[in-house]
């Protein structure tokens, strides 16, 4: 407590007592401690990133994004300072490169190293010179930055412990590509028996994806030179395949990374993700929803950057129609001509489309009762934060064991069979949607979502394991000051 010592004297002299002192020296180290955070510049690395970076700064840590000149604009959170650094494609990003994965990753890295160094070094002179870099796991040589300027690294996973364990294991030749037919279901420690539908696109045909597999495996190259290594999910949620994946390295499980909100409430006003590069159409959204009965609708989007064949979408759009539910279809604007000729009008009465929406809102609205999903890993986590039930059409890479874990083993919806072209016909597509809309096995899934959606709530709250790892690392940061 704070005691005056003498009210006659002109200026109160104070006596601080240890107690004081100590809060003061606590709080003091906290604000000293900088945590530079460097995602992908793509909308499903960002946002977990970029939430990571406001848990922190709720814990009295500084927190710096680090992004590219192109994305830095699109990011606006409070608490949050955003710096930007090249790519080598300051204007447009990687679409200057025409889709050139690997001239954009190798130029990244030259460029990207170049400018964080000057930003760390930027930051030396002031009262708050980073400590720490928390980089996407994609980007393996913003460890090596760090460990050049004498700070500590964080590894963050954006994916599940699932797909870390795969691929891990593939980088130290535990596991060999190409998977033989005679190897399957392929069995690894801590996961479930994984059929060739399950696999991710890049395990099953390597030889097609040669710089997605490069990137993918260079993760684990330094990992062993890392302080931390973070990865977006819960231990409830993957807690067989946890034990699998800290054989391999120590882990820690600090997800899942959705605006607190949605979750424990701890952050004040944390609404939503603070990044988008599109423009939502939230009150479009939303006053079509308020029209709605609970649990009625089903909202359909396919993330970002998945692009569906024509076939697919028809199929879709018209077992929507078959079906007879109503329906929010979130289709980008590039998408629209893959819907059969009149389409809009014809469903007018019971579904909308749009280009762009809130997902969480929608999500966490009482009129939404299925998410038609291609289950990207912030996508499924969202739907199991929210409690909300899933069709699952994953398209590839990660996307297939994710839509295996939701319907096998979280049990909270359906993925759909595939004819032999891998399209998801009408007939099959109704079915599904009738199986989580309806029935008792629909009551059965809502309980499980229900279970999750708890279980999630419980991992971020105080006291929860994720909120814990989090603790253990701000903790470390600060008593190195």
């Amino acid at each position: 407590m704070l005691r005056p010592i003498n009210k006659t004297l002109e200026k109160t002299i104070i006596i601080i007592t240890p107690q004081k002192q100590k809060h003061k020296m606590a709080e003091q180290r906290q604000n000293n401690v900088h945590v530079l955070v460097l995602p992908y510049p793509a909308q499903g690395h960002i946002n977990p990133l970029l939430q990571f970076a406001k848990r922190l700064a709720s814990k009295g840590v500084k927190a710096t994004v680090a992004t590219t000149h192109y994305t830095a604009n699109s990011i606006n959170a409070p608490n949050i300072t955003i710096e930007a650094i090249s790519d080598g494609f300051d204007q447009a990003g990687f679409a200057q490169t025409n889709n050139n994965m690997q001239l954009f990753l190798a130029s990244f890295r030259t460029n990207g190293s170049r400018t964080l160094s000057l930003l760390i070094k930027k930051h030396q002179q002031t009262p708050s010179p980073v400590t720490c870099i928390v980089y996407d796991s994609f980007f393996p040589w913003a460890l090596d930055v760090a460990k050049q300027n004498g700070l500590y690294g964080a590894a963050f996973f954006t994916n599940s412990a699932a797909v870390c364990n795969i691929f891990c294991r593939i980088h130290h030749g535990f596991l060999q590509l190409p998977v033989k037919t005679e190897d399957l279901p392929l069995r690894l420690p801590g996961l479930p028996p994984l059929d060739s539908r399950s696999l991710p696109s890049f395990v099953k045909f390597p030889e097609s994806y040669p710089a997605y597999m490069a990137m993918k495996l260079s993760q684990f190259s330094n990992l062993n030179n890392a302080d931390w290594m973070f990865v977006n999910t819960f231990q409830a949620l993957e807690s067989e395949v946890v034990k699998g994946l800290t054989e391999l390295f120590p882990a820690k499980m600090i997800g899942p990374m959705v605006p607190s909100s949605y979750l424990d409430g701890r952050i004040k006003g944390d609404k939503g993700y603070g990044a988008s590069l599109w423009k939502p159409l939230a009150e479009e959204c939303s006053n079509w929803l308020e029209a709605k009965a609970p649990q009625s609708v089903v909202y359909i989007s396919f993330g970002s950057m998945v692009s569906l064949t024509a076939e697919q979408v028809e199929e879709v759009a018209w077992g929507l129609k078959e079906s007879g539910v109503s329906f929010l279809w979130v289709l980008r604007e590039s998408e629209h001509g893959k819907l059969p000729l009149g389409y809009r009008e014809l469903v007018k009465d019971k579904g909308l489309i749009v280009t762009w929406c809130n997902q969480l809102e929608l999500l966490a609205h009482q009129a939404t009762g299925c998410f038609v999903t291609h289950c990207g890993w912030n996508s499924t986590l969202e739907s199991l934060s929210l409690g909300v039930p899933v069709v699952c059409l994953p398209q590839w890479a990660d996307q297939l064991p994710d839509a295996k874990f939701l319907d096998e083993i979280w049990d909270v919806g359906v993925w759909p069979k595939e004819d032999e072209k891998g399209i998801v016909r009408k007939q099959e597509f109704v079915k599904s949607l009738k199986v989580v809309m309806e029935g008792e096995k629909s009551r059965e899934i809502r309980r499980n979502a229900h279970k999750w959606k708890k279980l999630a709530r419980e991992a971020v709250a105080e006291g929860g394991s994720s909120d814990n790892h989090i603790n253990q690392f701000v903790n470390h940061l600060m008593n190195l000051i």
